[in-house]
């Protein structure tokens, strides 16, 4: 089995760390960039965003590979009792839906029901293919099944979910697709543990391969964005690879796992349905873009994008490790490391305080370099001898770069 995992995630990584650069030009030839047109928008000068379509080659040429030498060997049976070859073509048939729709979305910005319409119909198809919750195991109901209709329906929505609560949490340089990888490897551990089918470590596996070629170009500052394309599809295979990773295995804690590996981007959707609701007043409220994303209130507290980004990777690694210690170990172990981790993040939050105390720091931009000198100030553009840099105007921008204050950090 180990053979296969590094063959899957080596292919994985090696094929998206050379699409990327391809996909930087496909996205610029197609129009396929982020123009900033809003003050939601963390980067102020335009990006290309279809970085997804590289993770997607990496995963897609990946897998297959795997699993036709796999299966000419005979260490994987594709027609057997688990019909995987079914869930195979299910699961691939809503990845081109979730690219078509993402691309165009990339390139023309689609209204969000379209995007949902795309969204339902490639969860839909991967439900008729097989790929299904088809059991919950609740401490007053042993192994409780679901009738067809009703798994049909949680299924959906388990995929519609996570799929969105990917694409939300998608703000910063490196965020969405950081996450995603942290969320691969928790998974990862946990099917080891579980002896989770092959199938679905395979997915989980080229995933992480995938993602880690792309992160260089993603990560603070970016070179490229992975845009709806690769955000959409980073949810879509999350939801299946869950799903997929735990059907054999019932019990309460353990169907809790995959929730609480995904729990940063649940959570952040969840408050801002709840968010956005109370705002409007109306259910059409939900798909009105705002700045209350966790990424936004770290940003708007002072953080820059890298520390912001690196922060929820923390929180998104400790919910991770959580739930390994959690199945592993127990609830009380998991309890005690959740509680040295609340206490680590507590100091290292008064740390960074500190640090952006200093009233006479230099600050750094982190796309072009450029320092700002508080006892220089910037005179050109009327900013005087003296001003620090939490002074600065919120609307001044790198006079190099033109980037935002959002991408300055403390020079070292």
């Amino acid at each position: 089995m180990w053979g296969n995992i590094a063959i899957a995630f080596i292919l994985a990584f090696i094929v998206a760390l050379i699409a990327t650069p391809y996909s930087i030009k496909i996205a610029n030839k197609i129009g396929a960039v982020d123009v900033p047109k809003d003050d939601r928008r963390m980067r102020k000068k335009s990006m290309p965003k279809l970085g997804g379509i590289a993770v997607i080659a990496g995963f897609l040429i990946s897998i297959i590979y795997l699993l036709c030498v796999m299966s000419i060997e005979g260490s994987i049976n594709l027609f057997g009792e688990e019909q995987y070859f079914s869930k195979i073509i299910g699961i691939f048939i809503g990845i081109v839906i979730i690219t078509i729709t993402g691309i165009i979305d990339d390139v023309k910005t689609l209204k969000p029901y379209q995007k949902l319409i795309g969204q339902l119909l490639a969860a839909i198809i991967v439900v008729c293919f097989g790929v299904k919750i088809d059991q919950i195991d609740i401490v007053a109901l042993s192994g409780f099944g679901l009738s067809s209709d009703v798994s049909a329906v949680i299924t959906v929505i388990w995929i519609v979910g996570i799929t969105n609560a990917i694409n939300l949490i998608d703000g910063l340089d490196g965020l969405s697709s950081g996450i995603a990888l942290i969320s691969c490897i928790s998974l990862l551990i946990i099917f080891a543990l579980n002896n989770s089918p092959v199938f679905a470590i395979l997915i989980v596996t080229s995933l992480i391969g995938a993602l880690a070629g792309f992160l260089p170009f993603n990560f603070s500052p970016a070179k490229t964005f992975i845009g709806d394309t690769g955000s959409n599809f980073l949810g879509y295979i999350l939801s299946i690879v869950s799903i997929l990773g735990f059907a054999k295995t019932y019990t309460a804690v353990v169907i809790a796992l995959p929730i609480l590996v995904l729990a940063l981007p649940i959570l952040d959707v969840a408050c801002a349905i709840v968010r956005r609701v109370a705002k409007g007043r109306s259910l059409k409220a939900i798909f009105k873009a705002d700045k209350g994303h966790l990424h936004h209130k770290l940003v708007q507290k002072g953080f820059s994008q890298k520390q912001a980004v690196l922060i929820l990777y923390a929180i998104s690694a400790a919910f991770g490790m959580f739930a390994i210690i959690l199945f592993d170990s127990g609830i009380w172990k998991a309890l005690s490391f959740l509680l040295m981790v609340i206490a680590a993040l507590a100091l290292g939050y008064r740390n960074l305080e500190v640090k952006k105390e200093d009233v006479n720091a230099k600050y750094v931009c982190g796309v072009c370099k450029y320092i700002y000198n508080p006892k220089t100030g910037n005179e050109r553009a009327g900013i005087k001898a003296g001003t620090t840099f939490k002074e600065l105007p919120q609307n001044w921008v790198c006079p190099v770069c033109g980037e935002s204050k959002d991408v300055f950090e403390i020079d070292e």
